[in-house]
C-alpha cells in the first residue's frame, strides 16, 4: 500500500490534468496560416543560398534589403533638433499632418478641401484608416450594410469590412484569360448592384493584380457608380509609388470629387514613405459643407475613442515634416519616383528576358502593363509549388509576386526558374 503522501501527489496531479483539459480556451479552433506569413516562414527555413522571397508586400532595393528614405533620415534629423515631446496627439491626430494628407491626395483645386468640407483623421496606416471609414459607415450610412470589394482585393478587405458588420459581396475585376482587367465585366455587376451599395475601389496599383484602369476607364466607372447612386469608398495606398508620379496615381479619387461624389478614403504612408512600422495613414469623408464636416468629425472621435484613443506620433511627424517642407518634398518625390522605376525596370527585364531571350511559352505583355508592387505572373498553384521545391522560388500560390523582391542579383535566375516551371523542366 502507497503512503498517504504519494496518493495526495497523485490525486493532485490527476486534478490538474483534469483542470486543463476543462480550460476555457479549450474549444478554440486553430485559425487558418496567413498566406503571406507562410510563404516568409518557408524562405527562412530554406538554407540554399539561391532562394528568392517574392511574397514580401514591401520595398527591397537593388541588394534586397529593406529601404529607409533619406528623405525619412533627413526629416528624423530635423526632429531631433527640434525635440518634439512624447505627450498625446488628439483623438483625430496631427492638425498639420491631416491637413498636407489630404492635401496630397484631393490636389489643391479640390473644391471640397478649398471649402473646408473633407473631414479628416490620421489613422494606424492604411488597415486603420479602412477600419475607422467601415465602423463609421456601418454606425452612419443610411442604405443596406453591403459593400462590394473587386476580385480579388487585399485579403484584409474582407475581415475587415465583415468584422464591421458589412455583408461582403465581389464584383469581376481581373480577368484570368487576358491576365488583364476584366471590364465588360465590372461595368456589368456594378450596374447590377442595388442603389446605394458601397464600392471598393483601388484608387491605383490595384493589389494583388497590379492591374489598374485606364483614365477613360475611370471617368465610365465614375459615370455608372453615380447613375447607381453606389458610394465610393477608395483605398489609395500607394499614392507616387504606383507610376512614380503623385498626381497621376490620384486621379481616380480627383476625378470622382470633381464629379460631385461624396467619397470615402484611406491613406496609407508605408510604401510610399517606406513608413511600414510608424504606421502612418489617413481616414477621410467628403461631405456637403464645413457644418456637416463638423458633425462627422465629432462622430469619427467617438469610433476612435474607444478603439485605441489617439494615434502614434513620431510617424504622423516624420511624413508631416517631409509634406510641409518644399525642398524635403521635392526630395521625396524624387525618391518614389526611384523606387517606382525600380520596379517598372524590373518588370522590362522580366518581360524581356521571359520573351526575347528564354522564349518561354505563354504571353506575358501583362508583367509591363501591370503596375506597382505586385504582379499576377498568370503562374499556376502547381508551378508555384514547384518553384518553391525544386528552384527555391517562393510566391503566393496564385502566382503573384511583389516586383520589389526582384533584383539585378536575382532576376536571370528567377527567369530561367519560371521558364524551366511553365516547360515543365523543373
Amino acid at each position: 500500500m502507497l503512503p498517504a503522501v504519494f496518493t495526495r501527489r497523485a490525486a493532485v496531479a490527476i486534478n490538474a490534468n483534469a483542470l486543463r483539459s476543462l480550460s476555457t480556451w479549450s474549444a478554440v479552433p486553430a485559425g487558418p496560416p496567413d498566406p503571406i506569413l507562410g510563404v516568409t516562414e518557408a524562405f527562412k527555413a530554406d538554407k540554399d543560398p539561391r532562394k528568392i522571397n517574392l511574397g514580401v508586400g514591401a520595398y527591397r532595393d537593388d541588394n534586397g534589403k529593406p529601404y529607409v528614405l533619406p528623405s525619412v533620415k533627413k526629416a528624423e534629423e530635423i526632429l531631433t533638433v527640434s525635440k518634439p515631446d512624447k505627450e498625446y496627439l488628439p483623438i483625430t491626430g496631427l492638425a498639420d499632418f491631416n491637413k498636407r494628407a489630404a492635401l496630397l491626395a484631393y490636389g489643391a483645386e479640390s473644391a471640397p478641401l478649398n471649402e473646408g468640407a473633407v473631414a479628416v483623421t490620421q489613422s494606424i496606416s492604411g488597415t486603420g484608416a479602412l477600419r475607422i471609414g467601415a465602423a463609421f459607415l456601418a454606425r452612419h450610412y443610411p442604405h443596406a450594410k453591403v459593400i462590394y470589394l473587386p476580385v480579388p482585393s487585399w485579403g484584409n478587405h474582407t475581415p475587415i469590412f465583415r468584422d464591421s458588420g458589412f455583408e461582403v459581396r465581389g464584383y469581376r475585376y481581373f480577368d484570368k484569360k487576358t491576365v488583364g482587367l476584366d471590364f465588360e465585366g465590372l461595368k456589368a455587376d456594378l450596374r447590377a448592384v442595388p442603389e446605394h451599395s458601397i464600392v471598393l475601389l483601388h484608387a491605383c496599383a490595384h493589389n494583388p493584380t497590379g492591374v489598374d484602369p485606364t483614365q477613360a476607364q475611370w471617368a465610365e466607372i465614375s459615370d455608372i457608380v453615380k447613375e447607381r447612386r453606389l458610394f465610393p469608398f477608395f483605398d489609395m495606398a500607394y499614392q507616387g509609388f504606383a507610376s512614380g508620379d503623385t498626381t497621376r496615381d490620384a486621379f481616380a479619387v480627383r476625378h470622382f470629387v470633381s464629379q460631385g461624389h461624396q467619397i470615402a478614403l484611406a491613406q496609407s504612408f508605408a510604401k510610399n514613405m517606406g513608413l511600414y512600422g510608424e504606421r502612418v495613414g489617413a481616414f477621410s469623408l467628403v461631405t456637403a459643407d464645413p457644418a456637416e464636416k463638423a458633425r462627422v468629425d465629432s462622430q469619427l472621435k467617438i469610433v476612435i475613442r474607444p478603439m485605441y484613443s489617439n494615434p502614434p506620433i513620431h510617424g504622423a511627424l516624420i511624413a508631416n515634416t517631409i509634406l510641409g517642407d518644399k525642398a524635403l518634398y521635392a526630395q521625396w518625390e524624387s525618391e518614389v519616383k526611384g523606387m517606382a522605376d525600380r520596379i517598372i525596370s524590373m518588370r522590362e527585364k522580366l518581360y524581356d528576358m521571359l520573351t526575347h531571350h528564354l522564349k518561354t511559352p505563354g504571353e506575358w505583355g501583362h508583367i509591363k502593363s501591370q503596375i506597382g508592387m505586385f504582379s499576377f505572373t498568370g503562374l499556376n498553384p502547381t508551378q508555384t509549388k514547384v518553384l518553391a521545391e525544386k528552384a527555391h522560388v517562393y510566391m503566393t500560390a496564385d502566382g503573384r509576386i511583389s516586383m520589389a523582391g526582384l533584383n539585378a542579383g536575382n532576376i536571370e535566375y528567377f527567369a530561367e526558374s519560371v521558364d524551366a516551371a511553365v516547360k515543365g523542366k523543373l
